[in-house]
């Protein structure tokens, strides 16, 4: 018993660290405050962006193509390797969803042929067409206002949603990405001192 409770003790030591770091970024706002959709959502994408592009950066070109494969787990897993994303493709689909749900965000067409991001090969080309993608997702999230954040764009789908799923989303590939980095010896950017 004394030992989860000295686990809780450090988890919520940690948490409540991480509440405090993550609260002296900006300017103190009093709790009750209202925050205009555009700049609450923008926040979180910049945030995201901040951790994102530089871990695309951090990958060198020669890896760009690199994919784990059955050999890089235990023997008799029983998982299937065929269809794993190079670290390449999932900058790119990223790139592709932020165009995707800023487009339904902002009700905006994307200003690229989106289609064409999966025919990109080189390491340089994948993270200017990923920069490119979050300063088109901004251009979006600027449009979010009280009146239309929770607008129906598809089904319950609102413009709100969407921009909180551009940010989960874009996450989700983050966290395999930084696997995809530690597989190949490289500390992502966020876990350097």
């Amino acid at each position: 018993m004394m030992k989860r409770m000295a686990v809780v003790l450090a988890l919520a030591c940690c948490c409540a660290t991480g509440m405090q770091a993550q609260d002296a970024k900006g300017p103190k706002i009093a709790p009750g405050t209202m925050i205009a959709p555009s700049k609450s959502f923008d926040g979180m994408l910049s945030d995201f962006e901040g951790e994102m592009v530089p871990l695309a950066e951090a990958m060198p070109a020669e890896k760009y193509d690199f994919a784990p494969s059955a050999a890089i787990f235990v023997p008799g897993q029983g998982s299937e390797y065929a269809t794993v994303s190079t670290f390449r493709k999932m900058v790119l689909h990223i790139a592709s969803a932020n165009y995707y749900y800023g487009g339904k965000v902002g009700a905006m067409k994307p200003d690229v042929d989106v289609k064409a991001l999966a025919n990109i090969k080189d390491k340089d080309a994948a993270v200017a067409a990923l920069k490119a993608s979050f300063v088109f997702a901004h251009k979006a999230f600027a449009t979010l206002t009280p009146q239309n954040a929770f607008e129906s764009v598809e089904g319950t789908n609102t413009r709100a949603s969407l921009a909180g799923g551009l940010v989960a989303h874009a996450s989700d590939h983050y966290g395999q990405l930084v696997e995809y980095l530690r597989m190949n010896g490289i500390v992502p950017p966020a876990s350097r001192k």
